[in-house]
């Protein structure tokens, strides 16, 4: 059967081709740090659907909903609201979830970091620690935009899709709610991949 037929077929698909991959060109190098490796590759991973799933929202799924909206003779936005965007919110508030996690995992394995240094923002020892102001300041960016996913955007989002009863006017707020506690997760997302980033490529040495 061709694994590309099924969403599961091509995610594990992908998984084999990347481990064939590692075994082939790491060889001896394989158990070096293998632990870390594969949580900082599941964080990755889990990350980009995320925060694809929060731009998608932003930049494609609510404007279209809006021009649907205005579109008086247009079909409406009823099967983007019925079958696209439950899926998408599973997606985007489990991939939150494992993002946080297993970035967290990675700060408990990792010898270059101190879990609770990095939520001290490098000032919880003797010295200070730029390593951990640079890598904390997304993680606590990170921890925020989790809050909200969770504790704002979902609650709202059921009552907006109808899981929840709700009158008119609770999911008029509703909506307005869930698009500012979005809005400004894609803001948080800019500098919160900054310091990913330049925690391991070059911002602090």
């Amino acid at each position: 059967m061709n694994p590309l037929n099924t969403v599961a077929g091509t995610i594990i698909g992908g998984v084999v081709l990347a481990i064939i991959l590692i075994v082939a060109t790491m060889g001896s190098h394989l158990i070096v740090d293998g632990g870390a490796s594969l949580i900082i590759w599941l964080h990755v991973l889990a990350g980009i659907t995320w925060i694809g799933l929060l731009y998608y929202f932003n930049f494609i799924q609510v404007p279209a909903l809006a021009d649907a909206a205005a579109d008086e003779g247009g079909p409406g936005g009823a099967g983007i609201a019925k079958y696209i965007a439950p899926r998408a919110l599973w997606w985007f508030r489990w991939g939150a979830a494992l993002t946080w996690l297993t970035g967290a995992a990675y700060l408990f394995h990792s010898p270059k970091y101190d879990f609770v240094d990095v939520f001290r923002l490098g000032m919880g020892g003797d010295s200070f620690n730029q390593l951990s102001l640079t890598i904390g300041i997304g993680a606590w960016l990170g921890t925020f935009m989790l809050i909200n996913v969770w504790a704002i955007i979902w609650p709202n989002q059921k009552k907006v899709l109808g899981m929840v009863e709700a009158s008119a006017e609770e999911i008029g707020k509703a909506k307005r709610v869930a698009l500012l506690a979005s809005r400004s997760n894609t803001l948080m997302s800019i500098p919160t991949v900054m310091s990913m980033v330049g925690a391991h490529h070059g911002f602090v040495m």
